[in-house]
């Protein structure tokens, strides 16, 4: 039998030699906090969760992790502008609009929806942080988002300007390496917390985090199964993406990882009616978790991950002891324009 902890530690090795171009614009370490009470309700598995809602205020959430990489390399090409794309309420938007503003670069943003009568959460961030911003209806986006970017860094070019472009969630093979280095991070919490989790549960919209995670718990030898709780799109989907976005980080790295290695596993049937759409049992779980820990979920990520953590939990797929962490990839400007669906916390 091969020895695994050579096996890791040759790839700990091998990543760790890897120097990619790197920003430090997050708020790092984010805590690990135990919720007990929600833990002692459902007596089952401890449920920790990594608060990277905690990685910034306006910057909070999981994206800042990724740009630190992504807007490092545009950098390094010696570029001036970064253009990105999203919904309307984009996180990962707002996060790159507003790490633009700090390094001095112009952002464009593509956004998938019409312009509202006044913006609200993530898109007045947006308008605060002074990015460009250009709308396209929703079936224009989805069909013509590739030729959009492009045509948009041309029209930069003729302007005399190098544009860089960062896809959906900066999840691509740069942006892993954000949740690869979040995996170094997590191996000093289960040490100081003294636990050895065996599941690790995120919210998975554009695949990028679930992607750094699943190389960084092999990388950094954490045994726990990654699992993504799809937001959108269905498990096939996202297993295709994970595997995808992995396979471009190795052939641009060559981090000797051998991928047949990584277990890509996804948690499928909690998309609702469909991406930033949810069902009022999300609503309730967002403020009955506010109540009862303090800790505040969003409608469109980490809502629908968590409740579908609990309710996994309670089939039993995460085991009856032990412990589970939950990544908190952030989101919370992402209520407020869904406060009418908490109408029910004034009856």
């Amino acid at each position: 039998m091969p020895d695994e902890s050579l096996n890791h530690a040759t790839t700990l090795n091998l990543v760790s030699a890897i120097q990619p171009p790197r920003l430090h614009l997050a708020q790092l370490p984010t805590p690990l906090q135990l919720l007990s009470r929600v833990s002692e309700r459902f007596n089952g598995p401890r449920i920790w969760v990594k608060r990277d809602d905690l990685s910034g205020s306006v910057l909070s959430g999981n994206k800042v992790r990724k740009l630190e990489f992504n807007l490092a390399q545009a950098l390094a090409e010696g570029c001036d502008t970064v253009i990105t794309c999203g919904g309307l309420q984009s996180n990962h938007c707002r996060a790159t609009a507003l790490l633009c503003a700090q390094l001095g670069l112009k952002c464009h943003l593509l956004l998938r929806g019409s312009a509202p009568a006044s913006a609200d959460g993530n898109l007045l961030l947006n308008q605060l942080a002074g990015a460009r911003i250009s709308y396209y209806p929703a079936s224009q986006y989805q069909r013509e988002l590739d030729v959009l970017l492009l045509e948009t860094k041309q029209s930069y070019a003729s302007q005399g300007c190098k544009a860089f472009i960062i896809p959906t969630g900066a999840s691509d093979a740069i942006g892993v390496w954000g949740y690869v280095q979040a995996c170094a991070e997590l191996t000093q919490d289960f040490e100081r917390c003294g636990i050895n989790p065996q599941h690790i549960i995120c919210a998975t919209g554009s695949g990028g985090t679930q992607a750094g995670l699943t190389a960084g718990v092999h990388a950094y030898g954490i045994n726990a199964q990654v699992w993504g709780v799809n937001v959108c799109d269905d498990e096939a989907w996202f297993v295709n993406k994970v595997n995808s976005d992995l396979r471009d980080w190795d052939t641009r790295y060559q981090t000797g990882i051998k991928l047949e290695s990584l277990s890509v596993k996804v948690i499928d049937g909690y998309v609702g009616p469909g991406y930033a759409q949810a069902d009022t049992e999300i609503f309730r779980c967002i403020a009955d978790v506010a109540a009862t820990e303090g800790l505040v979920l969003d409608p469109v990520y980490t809502g629908k991950a968590f409740f579908g953590m609990l309710d996994q939990l309670q089939q039993g797929r995460f085991g009856s002891s032990g412990d589970i962490v939950f990544i908190h990839t952030g989101g919370v400007y992402g209520l407020f324009p869904q406060r009418s669906h908490f109408d029910f916390l004034n009856s």
